[in-house]
């Protein structure tokens, strides 16, 4: 199995926008994860911690093989999240470890 975890950090914003564009985030991708069937476990998150060092935001899901993670990077669900995530200023950091 692989585990795909996304952090992103949203820049520029206050916190009232901030939460706005997350909250959007994760209803975007608790819409999109039913109708990616490769995504195993799909989750996501807010940080509740207090620390300039934190994310804002966490994405993760399971894949069987790299093969379905490769066809998950290439999806065009995948690409829109991206965008997304561009337009609000946001910063992701990615790490895809087999287990």
């Amino acid at each position: 199995m692989i585990k795909h975890i996304v952090f992103v950090k949203i820049k520029s914003a206050s916190e009232e926008e901030k939460k706005a564009n997350l909250t959007t985030l994760k209803e975007t991708l608790d819409n999109l994860a039913p109708n990616i069937p490769d995504v195993k476990n799909p989750q996501s998150g807010f940080n509740i911690t207090d620390s300039d060092r934190a994310s804002d935001f966490v994405i993760m899901g399971d894949f069987e093989t790299k093969d379905a993670l490769d066809k998950f990077y290439n999806a065009p669900e995948y690409k829109q999240v991206l965008d997304f995530i561009s337009s609000i200023k946001g910063r992701t950091t990615i790490i895809d470890f087999e287990y």
